[in-house]
């Protein structure tokens, strides 16, 4: 008898094969079933709680699976393409999923009968490149149009996005916030980051509202802070990054003092150094001075006496956007304060929002930024919020940098695959039935928006497919009414970017889940050895265990 050849590390399991590849695929479907149903204006929300038992109420497909512990390695293909989606478009990371798990489901039956998989994924790609192809012929173009125009596509775009989100009844309210939010940024880049997103809970969510400039939450203030001024016109601001309070000793710093006097000069220094400190700002004319670090109660007694404001302990992200917004920079000394090292804006204001007081700056000539504070009842509700929001920041961002755009609500997917259909009769050998078995799996999208709103899809499908035969190319699913419609004209539109990402990092995916066909999965550390007593599993007597028996 042959001796057997160990190779890899005892108790490593490896799976290979026809049956590892479907089990694949099994695992795929599994997750895509998570976040099936959370497709459309009529989908559900999901209620996650994590391990630290916080809960989290959400309906966007990346946040969901972010939030899945997922430990499949195959499956956790589907986890990235979402993530990429969102970061590349933030939109349509739903879609994607739900499209690389029917493309497996529909390439399933080839498996098994044995087609081999480099051809699977041949005509995966090769209808990834048609559908492309065919996404970028229909797309229709916004250029040429006047700012108010653009304006309108653009709270359009933004509408469909929020279309599917808790905040769907507001979207009319929540779109024209977007849009202005967006429009205010500095264009070309459009830096997401100088959107400043602010919740206060309490209050409708028709109270949200916009600030053309930079808010933040008041900071922790001491007393005489009531004595300040809380608005000028126009304002100087001092960023700082400097403590104005007496610092505490270093623990191991000794000074020896042999009178009073000597102790008295001690402290009488630490006092001057603070004064001046506090001077100089004065004397630079500022009338707001934020700091990263601390400002104590002498402080900000000493500004309250002078019609000065303070606000301390101001965090990183809040002060770096004030600095981009009014200019100046953020100073580490007070020795000599240049005017240019200050900020200015047209009008600073601390106003009440609910039960939190915010300080407002608008006017702000350097950068353009603005600052969402959304309003809501409870602490999840909100955070689902931003997330919707989130989303049609960064449709409205694509939209204004590639100004193609598409129908939604399934259309563009019915269309790809009438188009897919056609193409495969005029193509001989397997990947004719291939490229047929992809046509059909890219009326998952459609489908799933009937499903969700409890509409009869076989039915709502098969006037589709009519429709698109005729030449009626924008025909896609109309939620309001429970029938077809032509999407374009009922302005649910969405951009081309999303769906041709879409389509890509879905065919991707599947691809790379169809080119795997073996798992070998090392064991961790200890697991395999026998443990300390001489029988695996540790079974053997303990330290100065008696014996038995």
């Amino acid at each position: 008898m042959q001796p057997q050849i160990l190779v890899l590390k005892e108790g490593t399991d490896q799976s290979q094969g026809r049956p590892q590849l479907i089990s694949n695929i099994n695992a795929c479907q599994l997750v895509v079933d998570a976040v099936r149903t959370t497709l459309g204006p009529r989908g559900m929300d999901k209620l996650i709680v994590d391990h630290s038992g916080k809960a989290v109420i959400s309906n966007d497909g990346a946040t969901i699976m972010k939030l899945l512990d997922i430990v499949h390695p195959a499956a956790k293909t589907l986890v990235d393409i979402a993530k990429s989606q969102d970061a590349e478009v933030g939109d349509g990371t739903t879609s994607v999923v739900i499209l690389a798990g029917e493309l497996l489901k529909r390439l399933k039956p080839f498996v098994e009968e044995g087609v081999h998989p480099r051809i699977l994924v041949r005509a995966v790609r090769s209808a990834a490149k048609l559908a492309v192809d065919r996404i970028r012929e229909l797309a229709v173009k916004m250029d040429n149009k006047s700012p108010q125009e653009q304006r309108d596509l653009l709270r359009k775009c933004a509408a469909t996005a929020m279309a599917s989100k808790l905040i769907h009844r507001q979207k009319d309210h929540f779109s024209a916030m977007v849009v202005d939010a967006v429009l205010s940024l500095d264009a070309p880049l459009l830096p997401l980051d100088m959107i400043g997103i602010k919740k206060v809970s309490g209050g409708a969510l028709e109270d949200s509202f916009l600030v053309a400039g930079v808010a933040f939450k008041k900071t922790f203030s001491y007393a005489g802070f009531e004595m300040q001024p809380k608005s000028y016109d126009p304002c100087k601001i001092a960023l700082l990054n400097i403590e104005l309070e007496l610092k505490a000793e270093r623990d191991n710093a000794e000074v020896r003092v042999d009178n009073v006097k000597e102790y008295q000069k001690v402290v009488d220094a630490e006092w001057q150094i603070l004064y001046e400190k506090l001077e100089a700002l004065h004397k630079s004319g500022a009338n707001v001075v934020l700091s990263k670090l601390p400002i104590g109660d002498v402080a900000t007694q000493y500004f309250a006496d002078r019609d000065m404001f303070c606000a301390g302990r101001v965090p990183d992200e809040d002060l770096r956007r004030t600095q981009r917004a009014c200019g100046g920079a953020v100073l580490s000394s007070t020795r000599s304060i240049p005017v240019e090292a200050l900020g200015h804006c047209a009008h600073f204001t601390e106003k009440q929002i609910g039960g939190e007081r915010y300080n407002i700056f608008t006017g702000c000539p350097a950068a353009k930024t603005c600052t969402l504070i959304l309003r809501g009842g409870a602490e999840q509700f909100l955070e689902e919020t931003e997330r919707s929001l989130h989303d049609a920041i960064m449709i409205v961002r694509r939209s204004i940098k590639n100004d193609a755009l598409v129908a939604g609500g399934g259309a563009i997917d019915m269309e790809i695959s009438k188009h897919l259909r056609e193409y495969s009769k005029g193509v001989a050998g397997k990947e004719q039935l291939l490229l047929a078995a992809i046509a059909r799996a890219f009326e998952a999208i459609p489908r799933q928006l009937c499903d969700n709103a409890g509409f009869d899809a076989t039915n709502l499908l098969n006037k589709l497919r009519q429709k698109h035969h005729q030449g009626e190319k924008w025909y896609g699913v109309d939620i309001q009414k429970e029938d077809i419609a032509d999407n374009f004209a009922s302005c649910v539109w969405e951009p081309a970017v999303v769906k041709i990402n879409a389509v890509t990092a879905a065919c991707e995916a599947a691809a790379q889940i169809l080119s795997v066909d073996e798992t070998i999965k090392n064991v961790k550390g200890g697991d395999a050895m026998p443990q300390a007593g001489g029988m695996p599993g540790g079974m053997g007597r303990g330290m100065g265990r008696p014996r038995m028996g």
